[in-house]
């Protein structure tokens, strides 16, 4: 296993960022923004979506600044609904200059709450 991490977001917080498009536009891809916005409780969405960000950088160990880019982490959901994550550019490259492969992603959200949870393989 190369990592785990796991991050949790107050919904609310993104109640009042969905209304600044600068911040989606930093954080997002315009696929997950079009995703999100089409749902009816689409703060949860977000944040569900930021949290799962996080969480990956947590499992690679780097952070943000050293090697990952938020908009090179993507949540896409399968055609069963189901998340997972597509990782691009450096991020990617990132990844694959740790030796990681499968990337398993679990999100859950309440009405205050989002949580997600990521676990990366290491090639063997």
């Amino acid at each position: 296993m190369l990592g785990i991490g796991v991050d949790i977001c107050e919904v609310n917080r993104f109640e009042k960022l969905k209304q600044n498009k600068a911040f989606l536009k930093k954080i997002f891809t315009d696929n997950e923004i079009e995703y999100c916005e089409k749902r009816r409780n689409n703060a949860q969405c977000f944040a569900v979506r930021f949290a799962a960000k996080e969480a990956f950088v947590k499992a690679i160990g780097t952070g943000f600044r050293k090697g990952a880019h938020y908009k090179e982490i993507e949540v896409i959901n399968n055609e069963l609904g189901n998340p997972f994550l597509k990782i691009t550019g450096l991020t990617n490259e990132t990844l694959n200059r740790m030796n990681g492969s499968t990337i398993h992603l679990s999100l859950s959200h309440e009405k205050t709450s989002a949580i997600a949870f990521v676990i990366i393989e290491k090639e063997s």
